[in-house]
């Protein structure tokens, strides 16, 4: 049956999905749009339960699942991208409890304090996916890691990396407890250039936001850690600056 209705319960669903962080975390399930991202979600063991699809616009084989056929003006409308290839598919949302990382011998992780956009935060699940970070932990219980934008943003990134939340206390507390190097990117007279930080050795890099950087809690218990800069700004974008960090971290190990 194709839904041809905005008034469908099934879209009235889907429209929630994709425009409500609370009901998403209510239902354990995520809207994901694009070809190329939903191939990504199942490649990494996301569990799809159910398709939208428009036929006029996919051109490809149906997903093997349940399948929702909808016409090109209800999907066009309901997608967040517009056409957007003509699929929409529904996941389960993983585990992000830190307790389920297990870091290898020389893990490189990125810890963000809190990301301001959902655009920053895939931008910055791009950079650790192409430079090889074992995990990105995010320290703010707040943060949606299945905002569509964020999706968008990190081109389906966010399926093949390990991501996990935890507070202040607890991601300091893991860092510790597995041995990690704590590299804190504090702005004082101890701080050191990225590059003699050795990133052979088990590391985590840890940023604030933008507005404000790294709260007070993280003074003190890391090394302080900056990047070197030419220009008169004394600051990069967020992502920016965690794309750098991986390169290094990357340019190091391969060494």
């Amino acid at each position: 049956m194709l839904i041809e209705s905005f008034q469908n319960e099934k879209i009235k669903y889907l429209t929630r999905l994709l425009t409500d962080n609370r009901f998403r975390k209510k239902s354990e399930v995520f809207a994901v749009e694009g070809q190329q991202e939903n191939e990504r979600a199942r490649k990494f063991g996301f569990e799809a339960v159910e398709f939208f699809i428009c036929e006029k616009i996919y051109q490809e084989k149906l997903p093997e699942g349940k399948v929702h056929l909808v016409s090109e003006k209800v999907y066009e409308k309901t997608a967040y991208r517009g056409s957007s290839e003509g699929i929409i598919g529904i996941y389960k949302t993983k585990e992000t409890d830190l307790s389920s990382f297990t870091p290898g011998e020389h893990a490189t992780v990125i810890v963000v304090e809190g990301v301001e956009k959902p655009g920053n935060l895939g931008a910055i699940l791009r950079s650790c996916e192409a430079f090889g970070i074992d995990a990105l932990i995010v320290s703010d219980g707040k943060t949606d890691f299945y905002n569509p934008n964020v999706i968008r943003s990190s081109v389906g990134c966010l399926f093949g990396m390990q991501v996990f939340q935890a507070d202040n206390q607890q991601t300091l507390e893991y860092l510790q407890n597995n041995s990690f190097n704590i590299y804190t990117t504090i702005m004082d007279v101890t701080a050191k250039d990225l590059s003699e930080r050795d990133f052979k050795q088990k590391s985590a890099v840890l940023f604030g936001t933008e507005h404000s950087g790294l709260s007070d809690f993280w003074a003190g218990k890391g090394s302080n850690t900056l990047i070197p800069m030419a220009g008169s700004i004394d600051s990069l974008n967020l992502s920016n600056a965690v794309a750098i960090t991986c390169y290094e971290a990357l340019r190091q190990k391969k060494d």
